[in-house]
């Protein structure tokens, strides 16, 4: 019976390994001062921030997707054509961020702050979105996202 379990566990290890992505360890910068990074048109999927600090960060053209932005505080950053399907950008503050052609869809992004954010063509498709933030963005949004071809207002709710 202990052989059988030492194999049993050899296996999901040897699995585990397989599945997980060398670079996971790499793209956990929680509590980090990103301040002013250049992430851009690069792979993120999964990356954890919780708590960072990234005024002026910049994230375009990057694949978020799954990323965990809880408490992030992405100031004026450049989230501009990044894909963050399925993320978590929740209690984050987004103030005069870029979000232009962002990809958003399924996102929480409850109690996040989006005062001066530009969404032009965003796609909120399915987004969790406070609703005080929703009419707040709703007053600012405008263009239909250029890979999937959802108009913004209309993914918003508005």
């Amino acid at each position: 019976m202990a052989t059988l379990r030492t194999i049993l566990i050899g296996m999901l290890l040897c699995l585990t390994a397989w599945v997980t992505p060398a670079s996971a360890a790499l793209q956990n910068h929680s509590h980090a001062d990103l301040k002013g990074q250049d992430f851009s048109n690069t792979n993120l999927v999964g990356g954890v921030f919780l708590s960072a600090e990234m005024h002026d960060a910049n994230f375009s053209n990057t694949d978020l997707t799954g990323a965990i932005f809880t408490k992030g505080v992405l100031l004026r950053a450049n989230l501009q054509g990044a894909d963050l399907t399925n993320s978590l950008v929740d209690q984050a503050t987004l103030d005069e961020a870029d979000l232009t052609n962002a990809i958003l869809t399924g996102a929480t992004m409850t109690r996040t702050r989006f005062f001066g954010t530009k969404v032009t063509g965003a796609d909120f498709t399915d987004a969790l979105i406070d609703r005080s933030q929703v009419k707040l963005l709703c007053t600012v949004a405008a263009g239909t996202n250029p890979k999937t071809g959802v108009d913004t207002k209309e993914s918003l709710g508005c």
